[in-house]
């Protein structure tokens, strides 16, 4: 296929134009061949994941976490690492941020909150907001987490034992637990202003992963690529445990 058909599509689908307060620089980062026969999937855009990506003759990399954010920086040291192995695998970087935690169909959140077995979904920030259909144990909850993304999640159990209604945000979202009306907020990882907040507001609190909740988005992206081109993908996985 080629990239340029390719990145339009993207660029549409994940509605790109939709996020104008995004520090990431949405879309095509870096150019490479104009043929694609080959995507990865990735959460961060690293030299790690970049090694990986010229290893498994990847022509098109989709990351969630992209090389920009909104500030310049000089092409040294690690940053020119980084740029060396994509220009030397001819390797397309393509980063959807924003975009790709609120997308309906495979956005962070909607897969994580169907994964679940979430209903009545609805979007939340950049996030979304659905309920159980019966009242179900936290500590069910907590262990499907932990089914789902490999990890033992952290929970604040802050409100009842069974929940219903459920926030989920993907990555860095402790911010939101002073907003959040719901039994269950579930993000990625903990920071240390939220703590008291969730007790004496009487809310529960999920720390999955800020990582580990942002694998669903750019896998499900690179399967529905597969679905709709025939194009084959692998994941990249360099999880950092946070």
């Amino acid at each position: 296929m080629k990239r340029d058909e390719l990145v339009r599509y993207l660029d549409g689908y994940l509605r790109l134009a939709d996020f104008p307060q995004d520090p990431s620089l949405n879309g095509l980062q870096v150019e490479g061949k104009e043929e694609v026969r080959k995507v990865g999937a990735a959460v961060d855009a690293a030299e790690a994941t970049f090694q990986k990506a010229l290893e498994e003759g990847v022509d098109f990399l989709l990351v969630h976490h992209g090389l920009f954010w909104g500030k310049p920086f000089p092409i040294r040291g690690h940053h020119r690492r980084r740029l060396a192995l994509l220009f030397q695998g001819g390797i397309n970087l393509y980063a959807a941020h924003l975009p790709l935690d609120a997308h309906p169909e495979v956005g962070n959140n909607f897969v994580l909150a169907r994964a679940l077995g979430l209903v009545d979904l609805a979007p939340y920030d950049v996030g979304v907001a659905g309920r159980f259909p019966f009242p179900t144990p936290l500590v069910q909850v907590a262990d499907m987490l932990g089914q789902l993304t490999g990890m033992q999640p952290l929970v604040h159990q802050g409100g009842k034992d069974r929940v219903e209604r459920v926030v989920i945000v993907s990555g860095g979202a402790a911010s939101l637990v002073g907003q959040v009306e719901a039994d269950l907020f579930i993000t990625g990882e903990p920071k240390h202003s939220a703590f008291h907040e969730t007790f004496e507001r009487g809310l529960n609190v999920i720390y999955a992963g800020h990582y580990d909740t942002e694998v669903f988005g750019v896998k499900a992206l690179a399967a529905h690529l597969e679905e709709r081109f025939g194009l084959p993908w692998v994941f990249l996985d360099h999880p950092t445990g946070l």
